[in-house]
């Protein structure tokens, strides 16, 4: 079977459209009305699947229990979800309930971590097209970063911002839709994927690839700009370099939004290079799949060092 192939923003077809998130209120049975949130994903030839959120979309309100799946295709030039608590009518960069009144709107969200500017001390890895700070850099036509590169410098505890976007690829599926991944030592992956309205597992989108699952999937839908700000500690060995004191410690916020909050890295991931007190450079991974990257800075430290509890970004 041959690979999907992405499709740019500008040839983006109908079902590109109504792909996305929406957010409003629907009226309950009480006769008060209920924040819902709505993540619609295209699945190719007019065919959709879709979670609608009690409270709100994750990281904006959502309760954290209460989620509903839908799935639905497209009549007429309008998208019919239907799930067994909620059905809604999606066109027009609106979703309405079938069931009660009320009204969703699509929305853009952005990070708001989005264009953070380097602080004094950070090395500039990409931007304004510059990559001297990498290996193997190739550049789209429009001057973003590919996957596939090594910084040049290898890295122990540091503090990292970096964009990202994933392509729209419908027909694909899992690990084939938006794969990449950001490689810390090239031994820890925390992982790119397109896992827009997916459940968030550990071998998806923020997950700590195969190992830890983020504390919440914050990814937002495929051809949207997304942000990785990380707080990286490695892990301690004996003198011998042998035997490890200590396991290495990661805090990462995907879209300004806490996933792991000093979460400790037990081992390897995938197929990361063993663990060991020596330096390794980063590796934003080339899985096959077109995802792009802009505005990636590091600040290198010295010492052992802790990110902010609250996840706030300074």
């Amino acid at each position: 079977m041959a690979a999907a192939q992405p499709t740019p923003v500008a040839d983006a077809d109908a079902d590109f459209a109504l792909q996305g998130e929406y957010a409003g209120l629907v009226k309950n049975p009480w006769g008060g009305s209920d924040p819902v949130g709505l993540q619609v994903v295209a699945l190719g030839n007019g065919h959709f699947d879709a979670v609608a959120y009690r409270g709100g979309l994750p990281g904006a309100g959502w309760n954290m229990q209460t989620k509903t799946k839908l799935s639905g295709g497209v009549r007429d030039g309008s998208l019919v979800l239907l799930g067994r608590e909620c059905n809604f009518l999606v066109a027009n960069r609106f979703a309405i309930s079938l069931d009660a009144t009320g009204r969703l709107s699509k929305i853009d969200r952005v990070s708001p971590t989005m264009g953070l500017a380097p602080p004094p001390g950070a090395v500039v890895l990409f931007g304004s097209g510059n990559a001297d700070q990498l290996s193997g850099a190739k550049l789209t036509s429009d001057g973003l970063l590919q996957a596939g590169v090594l910084t040049k410098m290898p890295v122990g505890a540091f503090r990292l911002h970096l964009e990202f976007r994933t392509p729209f690829m419908p027909a694909a599926r899992g690990q084939a839709r938006g794969n990449s991944g950001v490689y810390i030592q090239q031994r820890y992956e925390l992982q790119i994927l397109d896992s827009f309205g997916l459940e968030g597992v550990e071998n998806e989108c923020g997950g700590l690839y195969r190992q830890t699952r983020p504390a919440l999937n914050m990814c937002l839908p495929p051809l949207a700009w997304q942000t990785y700000d990380i707080w990286f500690t490695p892990p301690v060995f004996a003198a011998d370099g042998k035997t490890k004191l200590a396991n290495a410690r990661i805090t990462a916020l995907h879209n300004g939004v806490p996933i792991h909050l000093h979460r400790e890295i037990t081992a390897k991931t995938g197929g990361g290079k063993p663990e060991g007190p020596e330096p390794l450079p980063i590796n934003l991974q080339d899985h096959g799949n077109p995802v792009t990257f802009r505005n990636i800075w590091i600040v290198p430290h010295h010492r052992r060092h802790h990110a902010p509890r609250d996840g706030i970004v300074n």
